[in-house]
């Protein structure tokens, strides 16, 4: 086992049953869970309510319009376990989300929840200024029910994967098919099986890699390993090299966790980077000209162009029957073509036993 001190998916955080009024202007009072404790209250509060923004709560709280334990707090107070957290919504959410015609592939759908097959190159919801092409966006305009315990921005959202992270995703139709599964999030229950390439020959077999992880220091965009803290967050991973190859190996990850970019993380810290990992590796692309030497120019393919990470398994029991269902999304047409090429030109020679006479 490997021990270190060190997620497109942690589960949304959802509403508490504490919300007593959602209008603008009238008092709401939260007991905050355990969960959330160590998080900033601006934070804690964007989360609730991701129709609105970090500064239109910042201004709230600025005016003193948050109390804890019946206290005005500054935005960087840090939450504690049965912290009584009183406020007022801002009186408007910030915009609302179009409906967007963008084509989804549809693993299952039924009355409770839909499983998708996300493509890379989407972001699952609005954030940081990307408010058009977005999961969410397509969800609105493919399904007239959602759930909403995460708010309008995020309708029908459990779970999130990366941007360039392609794979099984759940979402959920009503708010009490939400709970259900964001508890199975919570408890670990819920099955999630990856696929990555990445550089270099693992050395394990297979291990268990347990760190602690928080938001880099050099770069806000970047998580990284760091001793446990107050700030961090546990995280946890198996993985199994499924094909090693001259300089690359085929991985199976499966996280025990949901931190935020935690499987590239994880392989970043160990000195394997997923290939074409522009944030952990450096590299936004893997081309031809990696794998073979002496590549004409105009011959140099570029074989993936985005982090060859892929969500191949999620397994859940469903919200309303109870029978455990288990989904899987082929990979995709760039991470096969890489893994293919890899096959081709870095597979290394059988070595056979000597014959004794």
């Amino acid at each position: 086992m490997m021990t270190m001190s060190y997620e497109q998916t942690e589960p949304e955080l959802e509403q508490p049953d504490e919300v007593v009024a959602e209008a603008p202007g009238e008092p709401i009072k939260i007991i905050v869970e355990a969960r959330a404790h160590g998080w900033r209250v601006d934070h804690y509060l964007v989360r609730l309510y991701p129709n609105f923004s970090r500064a239109a709560f910042q201004r709230v709280l600025e005016h003193g319009g948050v109390l804890i334990n019946g206290l005005p707090v500054k935005m960087s107070r840090r939450l504690r376990i049965n912290d009584c957290l009183e406020f007022s919504l801002p009186e408007t959410p910030d915009r609302t989300l179009p409906a967007e015609d963008i084509p989804l592939n549809i693993l299952y759908d039924d009355d409770a929840l839909i499983v998708i097959n996300k493509t890379a190159n989407m972001i699952v919801h609005p954030g940081r200024g990307n408010y058009l092409g977005t999961l969410a966006g397509a969800l609105q305009f493919h399904f007239d029910k959602l759930s909403d315990v995460a708010g309008k921005l995020r309708a029908g959202i459990v779970h999130r994967l990366d941007r360039d992270t392609s794979g099984v995703l759940v979402v959920a139709k009503d708010n009490t098919v939400h709970h259900h599964l964001s508890r199975q999030f919570e408890e670990r229950t819920v099955e999630k099986e990856y696929r990555a390439i990445t550089w270099g020959e693992i050395a394990f077999d297979r291990d268990y890699i347990e760190t602690h992880v928080r938001v880099s220091n050099r770069n806000r965009e970047r998580m990284m390993v760091c001793p446990e803290g107050t700030n961090t967050r546990h995280a946890a991973t198996f993985y199994e090299v499924l094909e090693r190859f001259n300089g690359f190996s085929f991985v199976r990850l499966c996280p025990q966790t949901g931190r935020t970019h935690q499987l590239r993380v994880h392989m970043h810290h160990l000195g394997h980077p997923v290939i074409a990992d522009r944030l952990y590796e450096g590299h936004s692309a893997l081309k031809l000209s990696d794998l073979v030497e002496h590549v004409q120019e105009d011959e140099d393919e570029v074989l993936i162009s985005r982090q060859a990470l892929h969500a191949l398994k999620l397994g859940f029991d469903h919200p309303v029957t109870g029978k455990r269902m288990e989904f899987e999304a082929p990979l995709p047409e760039d991470f096969q073509r890489a893994l293919d090429a890899i096959r081709d030109h870095r597979t290394k020679p059988v070595r056979k036993a000597p014959v004794h006479r």
